[in-house]
């Protein structure tokens, strides 16, 4: 879709209101759908984004202190439920969005109480930003993988005194967060299982960024599916290739882990409000998530 037909989309969902004179595109997007997606990652395909009802649940900020800074978390679960198994969902570089958000109601709607922190709140706010590269240089690319890791041991924790069963962990993320889901498995024992969705798994090392999936395929606490693209131009599935060899060389919750390869699907075939999502290749591997979950024990 080009911007103009979008623009044009959005002229038609909001009578009267122009993005040429005032309101930007994202504020036109909020006006007509009553959700905020990141700048950078319009146009949004309005005809295909979906929308997971909050009725029954609990959602909404709560924060989470960690080292002194308060991190936002967007809460999703069953309304008056305890003892319920916890998710992390870990976003993209846009940070928590309404897809990222609406993904969390999804898992609630399935039983889970799902956590997504704003994990880019320290080095600024993705959703500001209206150009990839920019965000990349000044914000994701600043944030240590240990912080990251910090963090989402403090949701386990909220989560565990207000309703969790910490016994019952899972993490998954998307593109960025995707990469961090291989880490976290490998740092955090409470964790049962992990699905990272299209994750880059190889990499040049930084003191931020110190090692990659590859680097600690063999060392994780509990097996990973991978949901990946194989017309993806960003993630080579000569590195998956590499990742599944680390992976048979390592314990037994790396020799458990397994990769779905979408053959025609392209990156963040999951992200149904962009051009890139692929309806099909998104819901089949969407039951394996859930799958995967009760599986490994985390439902």
């Amino acid at each position: 879709m080009s911007r103009f037909a979008f623009e044009q989309d959005l002229r038609a969902l909001v009578p009267g209101q122009s993005t040429a004179d005032g309101a930007t595109r994202r504020t036109a997007l909020k006006a007509a759908l009553g959700v905020g997606y990141a700048a950078a990652a319009l146009p949004v395909m309005a005809q295909t984004a979906i929308r997971t009802p909050a009725d029954g649940l609990t959602v909404g900020e709560v924060k989470i202190t960690v080292a002194g800074h308060s991190v936002p978390v967007y809460r999703a679960a069953p309304a008056g439920q305890t003892g319920l198994p916890i998710v992390l969902v870990i976003s993209e570089i846009f940070g928590v969005h309404e897809y990222i958000a609406d993904t969390a109601r999804r898992f609630a709607r399935a039983g889970y109480m799902a956590l997504a922190p704003e994990l880019f709140d320290r080095q600024g706010d993705p959703q500001s930003y209206g150009e990839i590269a920019r965000l990349i240089a000044e914000v994701v690319s600043k944030v240590p993988d240990a912080q990251v890791a910090a963090d989402l041991d403090a949701c386990i924790d909220w989560a565990a005194a207000h309703g969790g069963d910490a016994g019952k962990v899972g993490v998954t993320g998307f593109c960025w967060g995707g990469r961090q889901t291989w880490l976290y498995t490998a740092h955090q024992p409470r964790v049962k299982a992990g699905v990272a969705w299209y994750g880059r798994l190889v990499g040049q090392s930084n003191p931020l960024q110190p090692k990659h999936p590859v680097d600690i395929a063999g060392q994780l606490h509990a097996p990973v599916l991978g949901l990946y693209g194989g017309a993806d131009e960003g993630i080579p599935l000569s590195t998956v290739e590499q990742m599944k060899a680390a992976l048979a060389q390592g314990n037994a919750a790396s020799r458990a882990s397994e990769f779905v390869i979408y053959p025609d699907a392209p990156h963040a075939f999951h992200a149904d409000y962009r051009p890139t999502y692929r309806k099909e290749a998104a819901e089949d591997a969407w039951k394996r998530c859930l799958a995967w979950f009760q599986r490994h024990g985390v439902a």
